[in-house]
């Protein structure tokens, strides 16, 4: 095995140097080697891929569907988003010049970020929320304003961004929102956004939707604040959680054209295209599978409801999941904020993992996230042992 040369030592990008590694995998890592752990810690769906999907990505194969696909994603992909945004939040974009298909909404974000950001330009985060928007934005310069919504109900509230944006005026680039919310399960409603896109309109400044779990509710109607304000959203989503997909790396952008453009040479640059099975399992899925995340759901819902009543029943007190399939409970009261401790403890004691809420930013602190993507009889088997644990 080589070792680097001397010569080459610190020769890299700076910015790797401040960056802390993810909260979520690195507590997941140092917990994995608990024997008869259950882990409700990675929002990874147990949930198999339509069988349908499936067989349209062995078909491409089969079929010798191996060259390059357009850079932007293959057209009949492209289509069906545009039909599927049209047809359930009617949001209307141009197959050929407003859509880029991605690797993963992970990349999506990283192509987006890229082409907007300069150095020193600021982006607000709402927090507790998914902690990899922070290292994207910092390791292209930008720097995250994170504004605390705990004690709001886990919304941002219109006050508390005007206070942000009078603050730091015209050195805001842009905000970036994510809802149904990882990790508190939260979904913003359509007064909500709008009084923000109220806000933002007044100001340049970009909105960053992050909507990837739009297709996972209980009970409410999503909203997008991209019909809001279309001419300043770049959307983003993908089928990781809708149809259980997190394997095939799918996702997308969406937006004005001309900002399209941009993030477009960035995403050839990073990525060339998307893998072409996956592009045309993601097709079927979206065509031919509007009916599968609705499914998925009524099983999301009643695992949410098992676990929101076992833990409540427990003295756990969290905002209600409206979406995604996280549960963000507070701590027991003699633990405070220290949700670290309570967490490895409920791991090597009682044998349940779960991630502590100060990997999601300020606001997190004395909660922990669970995951209600594992079946029933896991769930059901995690409450019983906290249950112990807590007598």
């Amino acid at each position: 095995m080589p070792n680097l040369s001397s010569s080459l030592a610190g020769l890299h990008n700076q910015q790797l140097n401040v960056l802390a590694p993810s909260g979520i995998r690195g507590f997941d890592k140092k917990i994995s080697s608990v024997d008869g752990l259950i882990k409700l810690t990675i929002g990874e769906p147990d949930l198999d891929t339509p069988e349908h999907v499936k067989q349209a990505s062995v078909d491409s194969i089969l079929n010798n569907d191996s060259h390059y696909a357009d850079q932007t994603g293959k057209k009949e992909l492209r289509d069906a988003i545009v039909n599927h945004l049209a047809n359930k939040y009617d949001l209307k974009y141009d197959a050929d010049s407003e859509v880029i298909v991605t690797v993963g909404a992970t990349e999506a974000l990283y192509s987006t970020f890229a082409s907007i950001l300069n150095k020193g330009d600021k982006v607000i985060v709402p927090t507790p929320t998914f902690a990899l928007y922070f290292p994207i934005i910092s390791i292209l310069g930008g720097e995250v304003i994170k504004v605390d919504t705990s004690d709001d109900g886990f919304i941002l509230q219109p006050e508390k961004l005007q206070a942000v944006l009078d603050e730091n005026g015209d050195s805001v680039k842009a905000i970036l929102l994510n809802y149904p919310s990882n990790p508190t399960g939260v979904e913003y409603s359509k007064d909500d956004l709008s009084k923000l896109a109220a806000i933002i309109k007044e100001h340049q400044m970009y909105v960053l939707s992050d909507e990837i779990y739009s297709d996972l509710t209980y009970g409410v109607e999503h909203h997008s604040i991209a019909s809001m304000l279309p001419e300043q959203t770049i959307y983003i989503s993908g089928l990781s959680k809708s149809h259980a997909m997190t394997g095939y790396r799918v996702g997308y952008i969406c937006g004005p054209q001309e900002i399209i453009k941009k993030i477009g040479m960035v995403h050839a640059f990073v990525v060339t295209s998307v893998t072409n099975s996956a592009q045309v399992a993601a097709a079927e899925a979206l065509k031919n599978g509007e009916n599968d995340p609705v499914e998925m759901a009524k099983i999301y819902q009643e695992r949410r409801d098992i676990l929101r009543d076992g833990l409540t029943k427990l003295g756990f007190s969290m905002p209600e999941p409206k979406g995604a399939f996280y549960m963000f409970a507070k701590i027991p009261a003699e633990y405070g904020l220290d949700d670290e401790k309570f967490a490895l403890d409920l791991a090597y004691e009682a044998k349940v993992g779960v991630i502590p809420g100060n990997a999601f930013g300020p606001g997190g602190e004395g909660y922990i996230r669970l995951s209600y993507a594992s079946s029933k009889e896991v769930i059901e088997e995690a409450l019983k042992r906290i249950e112990k644990f807590l007598k």
